[in-house]
Formats: structure tokens, sequence, C-alpha cells
């Protein structure tokens, strides 16, 4: 129970124009991922539910060397570390079928009291999870966004039905979409991206207007929401080639 893994036959559902894996079915699957493992441990969605918490993301960083084609299968592997204050880090692999790494990601994640909407300790949730301090990290921890200087495109945006999931919010594999909506099509034809660092900083909910700021410089590219004055999160990262 120290690591979970899975495999993915890649769908047209999980793939975008170009035919291969969408960014933001990658946080999907790691979503689900991390899901079915915690529910083996105990502390899945069900078990959170009956104490009123349930499980949010702060930060998340994906580093690919090449995107999956449709009908490919992919092995998914995860593993938690240990806790680090209210911070539950946990890690994915992703192989081919050939058994070569073709990506890998890490995240940070919290538990959030549902009458509250904050985050609390992570008390004994800790506990149910297995000492996994022996694994080697496959990357640092998730990083922060840093500012970027650049030709910046601004888009109002209101969250959508389809935006929204059974936490009452935006999904974080939503924002993902935002940034490739942004990017455009044409960019994503010739580019796909390498990195993608995501910095969750408030939750964004139904009914909230939400300013969109996208700065491009070279292959870098940073993406900013805002709702108000309040900056909701940020997704950084650089671009590279897209492979046939």
């Amino acid at each position: 129970m120290k690591s979970y893994q899975e495999n993915l036959l890649l769908r047209t559902c999980d793939c975008d124009v170009n035919g291969q894996w969408r960014p933001s079915a990658v946080l999907a699957a790691m979503q689900e991922l991390s899901g079915a493992h915690c529910a083996l441990l105990g502390c899945g969605r069900d078990d959170l539910l009956r104490r009123g918490i349930v499980w949010i993301l702060a930060r998340s960083e994906v580093q690919m060397t090449r995107y999956p084609h449709l009908g490919e299968t992919i092995t998914m592997q995860t593993f938690h570390k240990p806790v680090r204050l209210r911070f539950f880090p946990r890690y994915y692999i992703f192989k081919d079928a050939a058994g070569e790494v073709i990506g890998k990601a890490g995240t940070l994640w919290l538990l959030m009291d549902l009458a509250t909407r904050q985050t609390i300790p992570a008390g004994d949730i800790a506990a149910l999870l297995p000492d996994n301090s022996e694994l080697a990290a496959p990357m640092a921890l998730p990083a922060t966004v840093g500012q970027l200087q650049g030709e910046e495109t601004v888009m109002m945006y209101d969250p959508v039905y389809t935006d929204l999931d059974v936490n009452g919010h935006v999904n974080n594999t939503k924002y993902a979409d935002w940034l490739c909506n942004m990017l455009g099509t044409d960019t994503l034809q010739q580019y796909a991206p390498e990195s993608l660092i995501l910095n969750y900083n408030v939750e964004v909910r139904p009914g909230q207007h939400v300013a969109l700021h996208l700065t491009r410089h070279g292959l870098e590219y940073r993406l900013a929401g805002y709702h108000g004055e309040k900056l909701a999160f940020e997704i950084g990262g650089r671009l590279m080639p897209r492979q046939a």
C-alpha cells in the first residue's frame, strides 16, 4: 500500500485536437489515481465526508518529456511522502508501454473543512498513511510560479457549470483548460506544455468573475487569475515543440 498503480488506455475524451493526452486530462488522471489510493488507505472522499472534510490541492507541477497518443496505454504510479505541516506531498510517474518514463508530477494536498471552507491541520489523517520516507521522490516539491515579463493578453471569464466539481468550486483540472484556451489552437498545434506549475491560492466558486492575465515570453508562459483584487491561481511553465 506504499504506492498505487493503474494502467490507462487513452481514449478520445482524454485527447486534444492533436490526438495526444490533453494537459487537463493528465491532471484528471492524477486526481482519480490519488482518490483510488486514498480510498484503499482509509482516507478517501467518502471517509473524509463523514468528518465533514475533503481533499483540496494547493500546488501541482507536471513535467512531460512527451505526450502519448490516442490508443496508447499508460502506466501511472503514485505515492505520498511524509506530511509537512498541513501539506500532504504526493508524487506521480507516467510510463509508456515500453516502460519509458514520459512524465512525472508532484502535488501538495490540504484538508478543507466543508462548513468553514478553511484548511485544517493534518491531524490523525496523517497516521493513516504508511511510512514512505525511504521512497525516492522523482522531482522536487512543486515550485511557485514566478513573475514573467512579456506580451500580456487579458480576458474576463465567468465559471460555467462544467468548470465546477463535487466540492462546489472550479476543479483543479479546469485551470489547465483555461490556459490552453488562452494559448490558442494555433500555438498548441505546434507546441505542448513541457512543464505546468499550478498554484491554487483561493477557491473560485460559482458566480465569481475571473480576470485571466496571460503573459508570453518566447516559450515561457504565465497565466494569473484574479477575482477582484485577489489572486486566485497562477499557472506557469514552458512550451516544447510538439512531437508527431
